[in-house]
């Protein structure tokens, strides 16, 4: 039977609407029942293109035991975070402040009254992944609220302090009088550029297109070498990484490693639209033309794959992602082997596609399965190609 998200007009909700778990949406009607049976409230926040949201739908929200276990001791939440950022927000400084990152599916425990005692990200539904099960996590933190209510009021404290002082952190200090603090801090993000691989932090990495305009921006104005290296080395490794789409055009939201050749697969609209702005005004800065290409391949991806077919005159728009899954495995419209190369290209101009793109029998990724037709997407670019390799 449809629970309550069937009739939502989110794709992510709708995509748990046939759950056997009793979701409710976000609203008053889930926290009065909370109230009334003296339930705590599980909140579950994903959206439609996210892997590992799927992962744990399948393990967990599609068994009819954990679907029970949810319904019995839990009134369940399910919010997309594309349509409630807001809420997103509010919940995921939870798991920030446990040290644990952040991400999504964000999974919160909280209160009646919507004050949060414990979160996570993905949780399996056994114990694996050196995480715990979801089953005894439920089983766990229903019994704690029976009998140890105490303890999740202090926990909820805890919590409460938390954000204060995280308010307070963002309002403190004053921006001193006379300093260029756009300036220092494009030298601070050029200075924390990873020497190798360009980006900042390390893995999982991702594309900080605000960060890098910044320093093209400054970079604009000063001429400072040290700000155009950064962004070389950040721009032209991406572009070279497995986070950039050499085929389609487009990055994924990130990769997993910190040389950005592993993508997690999902590509989302409003990564792109930074990102094509970023290597369109360094294009237009430099003349580099490998970042020309990208950008404008980039922008070919998204009119061809995430626009709407009502877009223009009558209406319409863009698509928000593309999901990381393909048939439902990870990754499968991506993923290439030489043999599916060969079959497509021939075999000398797949050898010379292969060598271009780094395509080898042992593969970077666990998947090696063809997706779709290489020939209109290489159409040019094997004898571009060519002249590369013999440079």
């Amino acid at each position: 039977m449809p629970n309550r998200l069937a009739k939502e007009t989110s794709p992510y909700l709708q995509q748990h609407g046939e759950n056997p778990v009793d979701w409710y949406p976000w609203g008053e009607e889930a926290f009065r029942r909370a109230r009334e049976e003296d339930k705590p409230v599980h909140l579950s926040v994903g959206y439609a293109a996210c892997h590992w949201c799927h992962v744990m739908a399948h393990e967990s929200f599609e068994n009819s035991d954990v679907a029970s276990l949810m319904n019995e001791r839990f009134v369940n939440i399910k919010v997309d975070r594309q349509e409630r950022p807001d809420i997103d927000e509010i919940y995921q400084k939870v798991v920030q402040m446990m040290r644990q990152g952040g991400g999504w599916p964000l999974t919160v425990f909280m209160t009646p009254a919507g004050e949060p005692f414990f979160g996570g990200t993905y949780f399996p539904r056994e114990d694996r992944y050196g995480r715990p099960g979801f089953v005894r996590l439920l089983d766990g933190l229903s019994e704690a609220w029976k009998t140890k209510r105490s303890d999740i009021r202090g926990q909820v404290e805890q919590f409460l302090r938390g954000y204060v002082v995280l308010e307070e952190h963002l309002f403190e200090g004053e921006a001193p009088d006379g300093e260029d603090i756009p300036l220092e801090a494009a030298r601070s993000f050029a200075e924390n550029t990873d020497p190798r691989y360009g980006g900042l932090g390390s893995a999982p990495k991702f594309p900080n297109p605000a960060c890098h305009d910044l320093v093209l921006r400054a970079y604009h104005r000063t001429h400072e070498p040290t700000l155009l290296r950064s962004l070389e080395r950040t721009l032209d490794r991406m572009a070279d990484g497995g986070i950039y789409d050499h085929l389609g055009g487009g990055f994924a939201r990130y990769s997993v490693d910190e040389r950005w050749a592993v993508p997690h697969f999902e590509k989302m609209l409003y990564d792109n639209g930074q990102l094509v702005k970023l290597y369109a005004d360094a294009y237009r800065l430099t003349g580099n033309q490998k970042w020309r290409r990208v950008f404008e391949d980039s922008i070919a991806y998204v009119l061809r794959d995430m626009t709407h077919a009502g877009a223009g005159r009558d209406g319409g728009g863009f698509y928000a992602s593309e999901d990381a899954d393909s048939e439902g495995e990870e990754g499968k419209f991506y993923v290439w082997t030489p043999t599916a190369v060969n079959a497509v290209l021939g075999k000398q101009d797949g050898e010379i596609a292969c060598r271009a793109y780094g395509v080898s029998e042992q593969g970077n990724f666990e998947h090696g399965v063809p997706a779709r037709s290489l020939r209109a997407l290489l159409r040019g670019r094997v004898s571009r190609s060519r002249r590369e390799i013999a440079a």
